[in-house]
């Protein structure tokens, strides 16, 4: 499954190319063109799916292993201090490119540039319903 307007879907086909670190059948690696830091990659399956909601289940395993294997290669040969895994799923969250893919970001101590949120406060009583309403039955 492709789409033709999707810009990963291009340069999986070959249509523009990429920096490719690593290829099997189901995932393509490739430097970020636009990198958080230096080494920022990302993992792209090969078949179109806009999130994660839509990947299949075997295929998210083999991504994160894949996400694993990648993340101790490169901090070996970058040797950089740690390591961000992102996926963004919809536009409020940060997802600019509508195929599923993975954020491979290695860090390094004195960089500046870090994810970061500011955390929010609930009471105990609105942590336990959230916690019941969230619950896998």
């Amino acid at each position: 499954m492709r789409d033709a307007n999707c810009i990963f879907c291009k340069i999986v086909a070959g249509e523009i190319p990429s920096r490719t670190l690593f290829e099997d059948e189901d995932f393509k690696v490739m430097l970020d063109v636009g990198p958080a830091s230096k080494g920022h990659a990302l993992i792209v399956p090969k078949e179109h799916y806009a999130n994660i909601y839509e990947l299949p289940d075997e295929l998210a395993g083999k991504a994160m292993r894949l996400a694993k294997r990648m993340a101790t290669h490169m901090t070996n040969v970058l040797n950089c201090d740690g390591f961000n895994i992102l996926q963004n799923n919809g536009e409020v969250a940060g997802q600019t490119v509508f195929h599923y893919h993975m954020h491979l970001i290695p860090r390094y101590k004195g960089s500046d540039e870090m994810i970061l949120w500011n955390a929010n406060h609930f009471s105990d009583e609105q942590m336990d319903a959230l916690a019941e309403q969230l619950s896998v039955k």
